[in-house]
């Protein structure tokens, strides 16, 4: 067998719904599937990290540094270990 997907409008699922199951089952397998983004968890997961990293950038608690910052910082941390 093999596989498509069908991208439609709300109002019409009904008909082609009924369409499809004119069909043997031997001949079509109907798959109904909500939108796989949603009910993916590791998106959930993402989307709860990225959230409180907003809110820890907005109450101050972490911040941006440019590159020269961060380059400054390295070389810091580096000329520590180095000694």
């Amino acid at each position: 067998m093999e596989t498509i997907t069908i991208e439609f409008q709300p109002n019409v699922k009904d008909k082609i719904i009924a369409f499809l199951k004119s069909f043997s089952k031997n001949e079509l397998h109907i798959i109904e599937e909500s939108s796989p983004i949603v009910e993916d968890k590791s998106f959930e997961e993402y989307r709860d990290r990225l959230h409180l990293a907003v809110k820890k950038f907005e109450s101050g608690e972490s911040k941006t540094y440019d590159l020269d910052e961060l380059d400054a910082m390295l070389e810091k941390i580096i000329a520590e270990y180095e000694n």
